[in-house]
């Protein structure tokens, strides 16, 4: 393996393509068409021709819709009917289709409300007419800088797959070369050998497989965001590269916005850089640490700020990327709890840590809930993260930068569901392959069969998931609303 180092450019070139053939081949005849969830090649297509909106036909799922109404008085306002705001709790209607939907049949309504892109919420009584929804996209918009090339081609009908699968395969190269910086930084004692491990670990043993095969704009989002989140901490590393990696990080968080979340890796980075590896010693190194903060931030609020003016365009908010409008069955839960709150939280967790698969002595034998899987069931060699056997400051570094990304999802109102296994995990997942490189605990054989396990679990649910239906069960989408009459 002594060449992998020699020969540095000859081995990124075979790992894109060793990574594209077996993303490819997995995907099948879905490399050859568009996906039904192709939202980023409609918003593509929509700048080309100067919109922000989307116009019909909508294709797929989750769009965020904004109703335009007349008021008696003449006045034009924008926003959504509400679910729950008038409606009796506790009432057959409410139980229906906000507590326990499909429990109840029957029940009437209240007196319904409209709230207008400004928050006002307005009685029906006062709605003279209806004049028409607009649809957008909800999904942040660095995905769909990506598809602009195959829209200027082919327009609505492009193909999101296939450029999806190629970023897929970038992230091959781009993690062995941030594995190799982090040797060469002192962080990691890994040979590049141990590194491949880890990069197929990472590819094709953790659920990014399964996202990286199908499109879908949720999966296409999140092979968008490991790959830029993989650029950020390739240009932290060192604190080298302050504005490049703060372009990096601007760009991730408009693919998934749990990824704001990353800005310690660098923040802290910069301080090691400048002050040495005792925290103390920092503040007498504040203006080498400013400087380089500075730099990072830079680009970091200029994506902001784009960002905010197309929210204010579209939902006249600078911080609504537009879930609140999406026409979804948990809407009800949104307008009850918020896009976050501690109601969400027990389902999350378990999503993430102990859901687990049911087994039958009939055939298909396994049924994965529409909530997907346990990470460590997905990816077991995370399991060997709570015995590291070196803990100096980059491994503290890491693991606070995925508790700062992770523990905000587990009070998110969405699990990931419909998966294969915990999704969201990849928002920060390239965290933890490096917490396994900077652990030193060995990668031997027991370690390298855990990986292979993790393949095959993974190649399963690569192949298996959007095709054949009969191992995934629908699951529920359901937070119980406790202190409810039932």
């Amino acid at each position: 393996m002594r060449w992998l180092g020699q020969r540095p450019r000859i081995t990124y070139a075979l790992l894109f393509l060793v990574g594209f053939a077996v993303y490819a081949t997995v995907s099948g005849d879905r490399l050859r068409r568009q996906s039904p969830d192709p939202h980023f090649v409609l918003q593509a297509d929509a700048w080309l021709h100067g919109k922000l909106s989307i116009d019909p036909p909508w294709k797929g799922d989750d769009p965020a819709k904004v109703e335009t109404i007349l008021l008696k008085d003449g006045s034009k306002v924008r926003g959504r009917y509400l679910q729950t705001r008038g409606y009796v709790v506790g009432s057959p209607w409410f139980e229906e289709h906000i507590t326990h939907p499909g429990a109840h049949t029957g029940g009437l309504p209240t007196t319904r409300f409209f709230r207008t892109t400004k928050g006002v919420d307005i009685p029906e009584a006062e709605i003279a007419s209806s004049l028409g929804t607009t649809n957008y996209v909800s999904f942040p918009p660095t995905p769909a800088i990506l598809m602009l090339p195959q829209a200027i081609i082919h327009g609505r009908i492009a193909n999101d797959v296939f450029p999806t699968i190629l970023v897929a395969a970038l992230i091959l190269p781009l993690a062995f070369a941030t594995l190799r910086r982090l040797r060469e930084e002192g962080h990691s004692e890994r040979s590049d050998e141990e590194n491949l491990w880890l990069v197929a670990q990472l590819c094709f043993g953790t659920v990014l497989f399964f996202v990286s095969v199908s499109g879908h704009v949720w999966f296409t989002a999140h092979v968008v965001g490991v790959f830029l989140s993989l650029a950020y901490v390739y240009f932290s590393i060192g604190a080298r590269r302050p504005i490049l990696a703060g372009l990096m990080l601007g760009l991730a968080t408009l693919s998934r916005t749990p990824m704001a979340f990353m800005f310690p890796f660098f923040a802290l980075e910069a301080c090691r850089v400048a002050g040495g590896s005792q925290w103390r010693e920092w503040p007498r190194h504040y203006r080498a640490i400013a400087k380089r903060w500075i730099a990072f931030a830079v680009p970091v609020v200029l994506i902001a700020a784009v960002a905010a003016v197309l929210n204010v365009m579209r939902f006249d908010s600078a911080g609504e990327f537009g879930h609140s409008y999406l026409a979804v069955r948990q809407q009800g839960m949104i307008e009850k709890f918020g896009l976050f709150d501690y109601e969400y939280f027990r389902r999350n967790l378990s999503v993430a840590f102990t859901l687990l698969p049911s087994f039958s002595a009939r055939a298909p034998y396994v049924h994965i809930s529409g909530h997907g899987m346990a990470l460590w069931l997905t990816t077991p060699l995370f399991l060997s993260l709570l015995w590291p056997r070196k803990r100096e400051l980059m491994h503290t570094i890491l693991w606070i930068t995925v508790a700062l990304v992770a523990v905000p999802i587990l009070f998110y109102q969405n699990s990931g569901w419909v998966q294969f296994g915990y999704r969201f995990s990849l928002d920060y997942t390239i965290f933890l392959v490096l917490l396994l490189a900077v652990g030193a605990r060995p990668l031997g054989r027991f370690a390298k069969a855990l990986i292979i396990l993790s393949i095959v679990i993974n190649l399963f649910g690569a192949w298996t998931f959007g095709r054949q239906q009969q191992f995934y069960d629908g699951g529920t989408y359901e937070v119980v609303i406790p202190h409810q009459p039932r």
